[in-house]
């Protein structure tokens, strides 16, 4: 695909942009008005402390209208760097700092009108060192679950975000931990 062209037909920065694009297909054909929708990249990070609890907050994701169980996340800082970005959102939701990383790749969040990016991390080794101080519109409660409660918590249907089932299938899933990641 060749975009020829590219306007905004909105724009609600830092949050929110939405772009309408002419594109060339491989066979010739012109799409007038194929639409992207942009939402800010971030990071998000499966943290496991030193007796192997896993951080996970509870707090109420308003595009599902409810609590659901989640992960550290949060999006970048006007030109910081992906890694810099968990450390700072693992601190600032949790008090936690961990001693070791991994990186676990960067995931499109939608496959046509690509969303957002998700950059991926496991941390391991994590004690807390700090008050949490988020500074977010959501109150968050901090658990430290086991693997068995989260998987529990899974079929429960207490997460409700696919970015969640999708990093804790790949942090936990025998196969995909063993290739996945790089240390940082």
């Amino acid at each position: 695909w060749t975009v020829l062209e590219t306007r905004d037909i909105f724009a609600a920065p830092p949050w929110l942009k939405v772009q309408s694009q002419r594109v060339a297909l491989p066979d010739g054909r012109v799409v007038d008005d194929y639409h992207r929708v942009i939402l800010p990249d971030y990071a998000m990070m499966f943290c496991e402390t030193e007796d192997g609890r896993v951080l996970v907050l509870r707090q109420y994701k308003h595009g599902v209208g409810a609590a659901s169980l989640t992960f550290p996340a949060g999006t970048f800082n006007p030109g910081e760097d992906p890694f810099d970005c968990a450390r700072r959102e693992l601190m600032e939701e949790t008090g936690y700092e961990a001693g070791e990383w991994r990186a676990l790749g960067r995931y499109v969040t939608h496959a046509n009108a690509y969303g957002n990016a998700a950059h991926l991390f496991h941390a391991t080794n994590c004690r807390e060192v700090a008050e949490a101080n988020s500074g977010d519109l959501e109150e968050m409660e901090l658990l430290l679950m086991t693997r068995e409660e989260l998987f529990a918590a899974a079929a429960e249907g207490q997460f409700m975000l696919t970015s969640q089932i999708g990093m804790l299938a790949l942090v936990t899933h025998p196969i995909l931990g063993r290739s996945m990641g790089r240390k940082v």
